[in-house]
């Protein structure tokens, strides 16, 4: 066809997507491999999944994680792995159509879903928590409740499971805006977590593994548009109540990286870099205590975890 460009990684199809990270033009079947292959490079690198590992996959019913389930599903026993979705209770954001695509298209890959509920767990929806939060004045943003408690029962079907692995599907834009976020509150002790070798600092503590976290955003979206996957697209309504640290960093990060493409790539790379010179003299740590409250593991010198005192400070600690 006069005029077609040709892929430049097969040179035999068109191209029909830019890298702007690589120069790169690919055709479908070149990018949808690339974004494998480095997904599944990470993984090696680090030995975060070994073949015989039981995997529980963080399924939110967006792009990266019906990204995440595919890759994971094509590459490792589909009968070690199971999905888990957590409805937040956000009125307009959660719909029941959502979590439906999700239960198909992992059974059609032969993994199963467990569908859970904020509310099952303490009582309340998100809505409810961020609404009392609110009539407290508190400052702490809908995204903490909701993130912390995201962790806390993702941890806990883990442990009931007895996988060895927890997997989300964390991109590259998250991991490189959580990683400015621990640099600018100066929490070297965050940024080490975030490693992938980091040390388990309690027994407690399934392991977590990000497969995605050297690709790209719209490289998550790009490839879902191009499975055909029917995702999740509304954006939930908090992100834009209280521009958050992690908004303002969102920002910034994107400007750069439209300008120099790369930049995120060049950054997380760095950053695991330095933090792998570190990683010994943490490694000797002891057992993180236990929350007096309801015995999960808490911070050095902190006798309640960071979710009993949020939940405490409006007032439902009881309904745990």
């Amino acid at each position: 066809m006069t005029g077609m460009v040709l892929c430049d990684s097969c040179g035999k199809r068109e191209a029909e997507i830019y890298q702007p990270h690589t120069g790169r033009r690919l055709c479908r079947q070149c990018f949808i491999g690339d974004v494998k292959e480095r997904t599944l490079a990470e993984v090696r690198r680090y030995g975060m999944i070994r073949p015989s590992d039981r995997v529980l996959l963080a399924l939110s019913g967006g792009k990266d994680s019906f990204v995440l389930l595919d890759i994971m599903a094509e590459t490792h026993d589909p009968s070690k792995l199971v999905g888990l979705s957590i409805e937040e209770g956000i009125a307009g954001y959660n719909r029941r159509e959502d979590m439906e695509k999700i239960r198909k298209y992992a059974s059609e890959r032969g993994v199963d879903v467990i569908f859970t509920s904020i509310r099952e767990h303490v009582g309340h929806s998100l809505d409810e928590i961020v609404a009392r939060s609110q009539a407290q004045r508190l400052n702490v943003s809908p995204c903490t409740y909701c993130g912390t408690l995201r962790r806390r029962i993702i941890n806990q079907y883990a442990k009931i499971l007895g996988v060895d692995r927890t997997a989300t599907a964390h991109n590259l834009d998250d991991e490189a805006q959580t990683a400015i976020m621990n640099i600018l509150r100066g929490d070297p002790v965050r940024l080490i977590r975030q490693h992938p070798l980091a040390p388990r600092l309690s027994r407690r503590f399934v392991q977590r593994v990000k497969p995605l976290r050297k690709i790209y955003e719209w490289e998550t979206t790009m490839y879902s548009y191009l499975k055909g996957f029917r995702f999740q697209e509304t954006e939930c309504r908090y992100i834009e109540m209280r521009p958050t640290l992690r908004a303002k960093v969102r920002e910034h990060l994107y400007k750069l990286e439209e300008k120099h493409p790369g930049s995120l790539l060049r950054l997380l790379e760095l950053v695991d870099r330095l933090v792998e010179k570190t990683l010994d003299r943490y490694r000797g740590l002891p057992e993180l205590p236990a929350c007096r409250v309801c015995g999960e593991p808490t911070s050095y010198n902190r006798g309640v975890c960071k979710v009993c005192e949020l939940l405490s400070r409006i007032g439902v600690l009881a309904d745990l």
